[in-house]
């Protein structure tokens, strides 16, 4: 029986899976918005929404090394705490959205937007600032 197994499986190997879907949410998590296809999207939104949701119940160290436990990259971390958390307030839930677009070209798979609700224009350049701007603070001392 399969009770209470509801991975989408997508068709790989559970550390295929993991590793794609930890990838995706490292994405999401430095851009603010990734294409993917329906399927993905989907499989991604639980565990975004619940690394969300782990920034917000705990914020020490144990709670980042949760969230680098799945995700494997530190900058992922840090955004994940400094700006993805904070910007979503006291928002109970649904943290993230997916907007599908149609079919993909080349094989008509269907394809989607997963973004965060809360996040206005979270994108790499915005990254780039926050960089520059500890950089320069690093310049001062």
């Amino acid at each position: 029986m399969r009770h209470r197994r509801k991975t989408l499986k997508l068709q790989r190997k559970d550390g295929h899976r993991r590793s794609l879907l930890a990838n995706q949410a490292c994405a999401l998590i430095q851009h603010g918005r990734i294409r993917t296809t329906v399927a993905k999207a989907k499989a991604l939104r639980p565990i975004v929404e619940k690394l969300v949701t782990l920034t917000k119940k705990e914020d020490g160290v144990h709670a980042r090394r949760i969230a680098f436990r799945f995700l494997a990259q530190k900058d992922a971390v840090k955004r994940l705490f400094d700006v993805v958390a904070p910007a979503v307030g006291d928002r109970p839930g649904g943290y993230a959205r997916i907007t599908k677009l149609g079919a993909r070209p080349s094989d008509s798979a269907p394809m989607a937007y997963i973004e965060w609700v809360d996040i206005e224009n979270l994108a790499d350049d915005d990254i780039e600032e926050d960089d520059a701007a500890e950089a320069a603070e690093a310049a001062e001392e």
